[in-house]
């Protein structure tokens, strides 16, 4: 045993109510790194989808169909009106209901096609694309339509005109509010703690119900760690938005 681990005893004898076992019990510390693990691939599965939606949902608001406008619609209203935790046990307990099943590795139990980690990704990329699509159609509207002109007289048809002039502009005043969003999408992952995904918090909760002194240090360490993963994203967004500035556009 290290001094280093050996500290944390004799902290954990001293001063109960803060025994940080998961710096010195290897199962313990299994149980907080995986969990981290999961929390970084949710956060990464749920913000890359939700930019997608939001991107092909801004889209799909230009469109000439008014059946796809209503629809797109009806999705913003529907998810950004009722609380995502209640969307996240709507979409596992009653549509994983009716999920496919397959048979499980003992060949004899049944296993749903989407697991809670699945439904987690899907609820909550729903749920924040819905703002995403809100997000990008104002910064699609922000670009003055002299400029979608232009494009067009230049021979770019209406697919190209998007993607090539109207997009990457939009992008650029969109930023500083998807920033927003997205920041609040990796805080509202914790709430797939609710369907059993072994997230950080599940995990967290997990070690400190079976070790109560650990509670304090585990908290500590969950505000840490999520302060740790938002300051990445807030600074990789904040290069991002750096990166795309045009002098003089905008400003």
């Amino acid at each position: 045993m290290s001094s280093f681990e050996e500290f944390f005893i004799q902290l954990a004898v001293d001063f109960p109510r803060w025994n940080f076992i998961w710096l010195y019990d290897d199962l313990q510390a299994d149980r907080i790194l995986s969990g981290l693990w999961v929390t970084v691939k949710l956060s990464l599965a749920c913000v890359s989808l939700s930019v997608v939606i939001g991107v092909v949902g801004a889209m799909l608001q230009g469109s000439n169909s008014s059946r796809v406008r209503a629809l797109v619609q009806g999705y913003i209203q529907f998810f950004r009106n009722t609380p995502p935790l209640v969307q996240l046990l709507f979409f596992y307990f009653a549509l994983g209901q009716f999920t496919p099943t397959e048979v499980g590795p003992d060949g004899w139990t049944e296993q749903p096609l989407i697991t809670n980690v699945g439904w987690a990704i899907i609820a909550l990329s729903l749920f924040a694309g819905a703002f995403n699509v809100e997000i990008f159609r104002a910064g699609i509207e922000a670009i003055p339509y002299s400029t979608r002109e232009a494009a067009e007289s230049l021979g770019m048809s209406q697919r190209q005109t998007f993607f090539y002039v109207t997009l990457p502009l939009s992008l650029r005043v969109s930023i500083p509010a998807l920033n927003n969003n997205l920041v609040n999408l990796v805080k509202t992952t914790t709430q797939a703690y609710a369907i059993a995904v072994p997230e950080l918090l599940y995990e967290s909760v997990s070690v400190w119900n079976d070790y109560p002194s650990a509670q304090n240090p585990t908290m500590l360490l969950l505000f840490l760690a999520y302060l740790t993963l938002v300051g990445i994203l807030v600074f990789c967004m904040n290069s991002w938005e750096k990166s795309m500035r045009i002098p003089g556009y905008g400003h």
